[in-house]
């Protein structure tokens, strides 16, 4: 029975080292590719989109977007029509906007995944 649990640890752990390694994999590749979050602090789905990066959220390209007293927009966004966050922007000028699924990030911006 307890190598039963032993090994059941080491499969949990070795999933979650793994997990980190393809989020931050992907954050690095975002950046090399020069894709940025327009993002504001405020932003519930903001933070939905940090979230799903973890701790390689840090290795984004991230614009604030916000004020800091939440009333309107750095210059920069105001000059990037940004009207939503999150808003991607991806190298070519393209965007996506609203949470996105980290494959669909991958994909959009010729990442591995």
């Amino acid at each position: 029975m307890k190598k039963i649990i032993i090994f059941g640890m080491l499969i949990t752990l070795l999933l979650l080292v793994s997990c980190g390694n393809q989020e931050k994999e992907l954050a690095n590749c975002l950046t090399q590719k020069e894709v940025k979050m327009y993002g504001a602090f405020w932003c519930s789905h903001c933070a939905e989109q940090k979230q799903l990066f973890g701790s390689a959220f840090q290795n984004i390209n991230y614009v604030e977007c916000s004020l800091p007293d939440r009333s309107g927009q750095t210059q920069i966004c105001k000059e990037k029509n940004i009207t939503g966050y999150p808003t991607w922007e991806l190298a070519d000028g393209s965007r996506l906007e609203g949470v996105q699924p980290l494959g669909i990030l991958a994909q959009r911006a010729g990442c591995a995944w």
